[in-house]
């Protein structure tokens, strides 16, 4: 099958960010892979066209980038602590990724997948899951042919920074796991990234047409498609 598809990725340098960019340059559909970034990175590939350096407050300034892209994956994100505070949060988690999928629509993208998180509800009380349920709401909004959120539970694999608490919760999940692959514990396995981003691209292959949302069980079962291959 010739290779025609072309991805944008944003959220390209952290933990599944890396991993999707990778497993991406490894597959035959796709011909062109972009990367939108804060700083340059030193990945290097054929189909790895364009690391675009962007200033995220002016990404109307890069519209060019999203020209002819069929899917748009989001795996941008930080931690309140990173950011500093609940609205730089929020530009991350929220406004950056919402801003980046109405540039995309504007230029015909038809599918947009991103990472959000489970519990996530524009309703919480808590500050997190509110505004990941927000992300989820205004993706949907904006009219974007399929778009498909993928809720995982605590993810596994190397950061950049240290997390204290999700390494605690790390520990704790790994070692109570023979105790959740039943039943309703399936959705709190914890999770590699790795496995998240493969379930990304399964899911950007089927490209289906609605709003889908993908528990952490269904992730593990749709990203085995692509590891029977």
């Amino acid at each position: 099958m010739e290779s025609t598809r072309k991805a944008v990725v944003i959220g390209a340098t952290g933990m599944v960010g890396k991993q999707l960019v990778t497993q991406l340059l490894e597959q035959h559909t796709y011909a062109e892979v972009i990367i939108l970034v804060r700083k340059p990175t030193e990945m290097t590939h054929p189909k790895l066209k364009q690391q675009v350096v962007v200033n995220w407050d002016e990404l109307q300034e890069y519209e060019a980038v999203f020209q002819q892209a069929d899917v748009l994956f989001c795996c941008i994100g930080t931690t309140i602590k990173k950011a500093g505070s609940q609205e730089a949060f929020r530009k991350v988690d929220l406004e950056y990724p919402v801003a980046a999928a109405k540039i995309a629509y504007r230029h015909g993208v038809r599918q947009f997948i991103g990472i959000s998180s489970m519990g996530a509800n524009s309703q919480s009380r808590i500050f997190y899951s509110r505004t990941k349920g927000q992300f989820e709401e205004e993706i949907a909004k904006i009219g974007i042919p399929g778009v498909h959120f993928v809720r995982p539970s605590l993810l596994l694999g190397e950061r950049k920074e240290r997390r204290a608490g999700e390494k605690f919760g790390e520990v704790i999940l790994r070692w109570m796991d023979p105790l959740l692959k039943l039943g309703i514990g399936q959705n709190y396995r914890a999770i590699s990234g790795t496995m998240v981003a493969r379930a990304m691209i399964c899911i950007a292959r089927r490209d289906q047409t609605g709003v889908y949302h993908y528990s952490n069980q269904q992730i593990r079962k749709i990203a085995e498609e692509l590891s029977q291959e």
